[in-house]
């Protein structure tokens, strides 16, 4: 069953990444978004066929000793992994074997509402949970949850969740054309992010050829739409040809800037111009600015 194990690969929000796929027969999930990469398919609430946890940690010991230097070892499937039978007794295997690797999942956070999917997921070191919509109808229309999966309970699900959960809580939003691109989408998911309390949110669009005759929206526009995230740390999925227009900062604008949404690294770099990049370098030896690392990824914040 080695097809259960992929990679590493380099992600760029996770860094270097070993996965594992729940579900490597088919796709199973309790979601049929219209941006998924793989073919529609009817929603489910349980999988089947799934592989043992024998199998799948024979698989992972077998790929650890081959690969070293990893980041994260990675929770997924074609589906979504928190519908695993035996996902207790696999993350308590796992934890076992890992080392320092640090462990994630990729949930789109359907089950998160349930008590012990939340005492599961306590146990990992990273949980990335999908939320690309908060009004039900947006919801309803780009997720196409299974029936009985509401907007509501997930959210309240995921403010539960933190409470309890002490690792490193990432929130994705996707965005796709006409459908959660819009000024009061995100005014309303800055809203529920506030209460969240995520330590990352990850906001990116469509690179991939979709299952539904979907758009993405321009990284100008996510870089606008992300603007309305004020407070909260945003990591922006740049795509590699991207080069926007070079910027100058002063001293005072760059608190101003960071006061309102900590940068990350990858932002400074492309948006900064050289005698910026001196003005934040000059902040940070005077310990008026910090880096914070989240999940793998840094941020420029005030102190």
């Amino acid at each position: 069953m080695s097809h259960i194990i992929f990679g590493p690969i380099t992600s760029r929000r996770f860094g270097q990444s070993l996965g594992i796929d729940l579900s490597p027969s088919s796709k199973q999930c309790n979601f049929d978004c219209l941006y998924c990469e793989l073919k529609g398919a009817k929603t489910v609430n349980k999988v089947s066929d799934a592989p043992l946890v024998k199998e799948v940690l024979d698989a992972l010991n077998e790929a650890l000793a081959k690969h070293q230097n990893l980041d994260v070892i990675t929770l997924t499937a074609n589906g979504e992994p928190t519908l695993y039978p035996e996902l207790d007794a696999l993350v308590d295997g796992i934890v076992k074997i890992k080392k320092e690797t640090k462990l994630l999942i990729l949930s789109n956070g359907a089950t998160i509402k349930d008590p012990s999917i939340q005492e599961i997921l306590s146990k990992l070191d990273i949980v990335k949970l999908s939320l690309d919509c908060v009004s039900p109808k947006c919801f309803k229309k780009l997720d196409r949850a299974h029936q009985g999966i509401e907007i509501i309970q997930i959210i309240e699900g995921m403010k539960s969740f933190r409470k309890r959960y002490v690792g490193e809580l990432v929130i994705e939003i996707l965005v796709v054309e006409g459908l959660n691109d819009t000024e009061e989408e995100f005014k309303a998911l800055s809203a529920v992010l506030h209460d969240i309390k995520p330590d990352r949110i990850d906001v990116s669009t469509i690179d991939r050829p979709p299952a539904y005759e979907v758009k993405g929206v321009s990284i100008e526009r996510l870089v606008a739409l992300s603007s309305f995230l004020e407070g909260l740390h945003v990591n922006i999925a740049y795509k590699k040809n991207y080069i926007p227009q070079k910027r100058h900062f002063s001293r005072e604008e760059i608190l101003e800037l960071l006061k309102r949404r900590p940068q990350s690294f990858e932002d400074i770099a492309l948006c900064f111009d050289a005698q910026s990049l001196e003005n934040l370098n000059r902040l940070v030896e005077e310990k008026r600015l910090h880096v914070k690392n989240i999940a793998g990824v840094s941020f420029y914040k005030v102190l």
